[in-house]
């Protein structure tokens, strides 16, 4: 059984250019996570986090408005498919809202990466934006 993990959440301050580069810039990704990470701003192109322990594909990718990868975690069975993460960037008046969906989630795994989300990306990002000292949280 598989789950879809949906997240929106509002950054303070901030534009959706910037939470996109957060995310495709391989160094700005790195240090607001605290843990290693590859990634092209090309399509088609492969990607690691968190020292490979999360891996996949761009699919889709449009500078500041949206993110489209294939995505698995590496302690994921040969036989659980790879999910499809997408996210949306837009603009509310100084803040930035980004929709998170998350798809084909194997359902054991699917509490773990919904937290994850929120201790190891969205937190820091809130932080490391606000100008504050990130926490970091070891998977």
């Amino acid at each position: 059984m598989v789950k879809t993990i949906t997240q929106k959440v509002v950054f303070k301050n901030t534009t959706p250019e910037q939470l996109y580069e957060l995310y495709m810039d391989a160094r700005k990704h790195t240090l607001v996570t605290g843990a290693p990470a590859t990634i092209s701003k090309k399509e088609g192109s492969a990607f690691t986090a968190h020292g490979k322990y999360i891996s996949g594909k761009n699919f889709r990718l449009t500078p500041g408005k949206m993110i489209v990868q294939s995505w698995r975690g590496q302690n994921w069975t040969k036989d659980e498919l790879d999910s499809v993460f997408s996210l949306q960037f837009e603009k509310q008046g100084k803040n930035a809202v980004l929709h998170m969906t998350h798809s084909n989630v194997p359902a054991n795994h699917a509490e773990g990466i919904k937290k994850g989300w929120n201790q190891h990306y969205w937190k820091p990002w809130a932080s490391f934006l606000a100008g504050k000292k990130i926490k970091r949280v070891t998977m």
